[in-house]
Parts: structure tokens; sequence; C-alpha cells
């Protein structure tokens, strides 16, 4: 029986507990889920002994606090790394002389990303992980900026340890898959007092609350190809990201595999995929107070997020 794994609080008691989710109702567990991450091979057998067993009596999903399933020692980021996001980008920020119709523009920035897809790497950078919260927490948009994007993304959560692994090897690495929104403050990407050092990720992308993560914890074995799930975010009801991963220039294997290469890949950790198209950048309406984000993935439920403005003295 397929189920997922998942942290909460039951209605009035403060403590977290890990739970196993299985049609709709959580079933408590004695153990953290990152000792069930460290050790898949020994307590996956009970746990899908227990799941057989579900007979109804769990906490009801919807009665209780659900928070972020995992708690990483590193969130690794890849950017960049949906086809057509990236030809829109590149469509987008061609400069004003530029001779070319947008329709070549864009047959030029594609044959870019086939080239890239065979013979590039991917782009990472790093999120810390006190910046995520759970599927159904308030987002604060800081008062600095009003400038605050959504970005949608399948992580894949590190099951053992990976270092400097083949494609081929990698997703033996993968426990499972969760979901998270990578919020991103845009008008701080790029320095404007230093330009020539590029992005500045720190500042754009790791305010508190700034990684929504969850609700769920789907084991790989229940997932299947992360290459054929769907990514679908509306904002106040509207889609604005639809998206396969299909769409990805690197598969979620050779992001787990090109990231180890660097640094070993540790029990618990998120190895965020990238995110399609359809950013608020792209629609031209970013995040403001009253906002609600609804995202889905396949196979790993739905995270509500309801936006405020920051209030400063």
């Amino acid at each position: 029986m397929g189920y997922s794994l998942v942290r909460f609080r039951e209605p009035g008691r403060p403590q977290a507990r890990a739970g196993l989710l299985v049609d709709g109702r959580i079933y408590c567990l004695s153990l953290a889920i990152a000792d069930i991450i460290g050790d898949w091979e020994r307590f996956g057998p009970q746990l899908e002994e227990m799941a057989a067993r579900a007979d109804g009596t769990g906490v009801a999903f919807e009665a209780a606090e659900i928070l972020a399933p995992v708690e990483p020692r590193q969130v690794i980021q890849a950017g960049a790394n949906y086809r057509k996001h990236v030809i829109d980008l590149v469509a987008a920020h061609r400069k004003p002389d530029d001779p070319r119709s947008e329709e070549q523009v864009r047959h030029d920035a594609a044959a870019m990303m086939d080239e890239r897809a065979s013979k590039g790497i991917p782009y990472f950078f790093l999120g810390l992980p006190t910046v995520i919260s759970g599927p159904h927490d308030e987002l604060v948009l800081p008062s600095y900026s009003k400038a605050h994007d959504w970005e949608l993304e399948l992580a894949a959560v590190i099951g053992k340890e990976a270092f400097r692994v083949t494609p081929e090897e990698a997703l033996e690495h993968v426990f499972g898959y969760t979901m998270v929104n990578d919020i991103t403050t845009r008008d701080l990407v790029f320095r404007k007092d230093m330009p020539e050092i590029g992005t500045d990720w720190f500042r754009a992308k790791n305010a508190p609350g700034f990684l929504p993560t969850g609700p769920m914890l789907l084991p790989a074995r229940f997932f299947g190809d992360p290459q054929d799930a769907e990514l679908t975010l509306k904002l106040n009801g509207q889609v604005m990201q639809k998206e396969s991963t299909a769409d990805m220039i690197f598969s979620v294997a050779q992001l787990v595999s090109h990231a180890s290469q660097t640094a070993p890949l540790l029990p618990g950790d998120l190895v965020l995929t990238g995110s399609p198209a359809g950013n608020g950048a792209h629609w031209g309406r970013l995040l403001r107070d009253g906002d609600v984000m609804e995202a889905t993935i396949t196979g790993l439920g739905t995270q509500i997020t309801r936006c405020r403005d920051e209030v400063r003295p």
C-alpha cells in the first residue's frame, strides 16, 4: 500500500511528531523522519506493514497542523533548469538594439538550451535550511521590497550519502520527493552597487519563510518517474505555472550527480530542481498582501500559502 511521511502537531499538543499518511489519515510514529531516511532498509518494511494495517483511526490530515516534512542540513538549488522558462527569460531580456525578431531570439535561445543540455553543466547555489517553513504557513513579505516572486519546484530528498556518483547511480541515493516554493525577491538578485559580482542569491532568497516545503515526503518507490510529474501553481485561483518535469534541461538524476561531484550530499538534504515558466516576473504581477498561492505536484499533495505585508514599527 502506498503512503507518505509527514511532520505534524496534533490539536492541543505542541510537540512535533512524525507520521505515516495513509488515505488521508495520519498514524503517529515513534521515530523521527530523519531516522527513517537514514536507515530506510531497516525501517521501510516496518512502515509498509504499518500502512497495510491502517484502520482509519489515525488523526485526520485536515485536523492536524502540518509542518515541513524534512529538516535538511544542506539545501542545494538548481537555477535556470526548465527549457521554456529560460527561453522566456532570454526573450524578455533581449537588448533594445537587438536586430533579431522575437521569433529568432527564441529560436536561438532554444538552440542554446539544446547545446547546454548535451554539453553543459547545471547551475547551482545554496539556500539556508533555516528558511524552510511549513506548507500552510503564512508568508510575510519583507517590507524592504515589493518584488517578491514565486518559483514552484520539485525537490529530491537524499536518502543515503551521495559523493561523486554517476547519473546512473544517482536515483539510488534519492529517498523521495517533496514540494518547495522557492520565494525570490527579484530586485535583490543583481547587485546594483557591484554589478561585476553578479547574482546575490543570499539576499534574494533567504528571508524567513522563503522556502515553503511539503506537505508530504513521498518515498521514491511510490512517486514513479521524476521526469513525468506535473507542477501547477495558482495565484488567487488563476493558473500561473503549469508544466511537466519533462521540460527540465538536466534531469533529477543529472542534478544529483553533478551536485555530488563537489560536495557530499547527506541523508535528508534537499536538491531543488528549478522552476518552470510562469513566475510573477513573467506575468508582470508579483506577490501582494492578501495573495493566496495554491501549489500542487503530482502525488505530493497541495500547498497553500497566504501572503501578508510585513508590518514594521
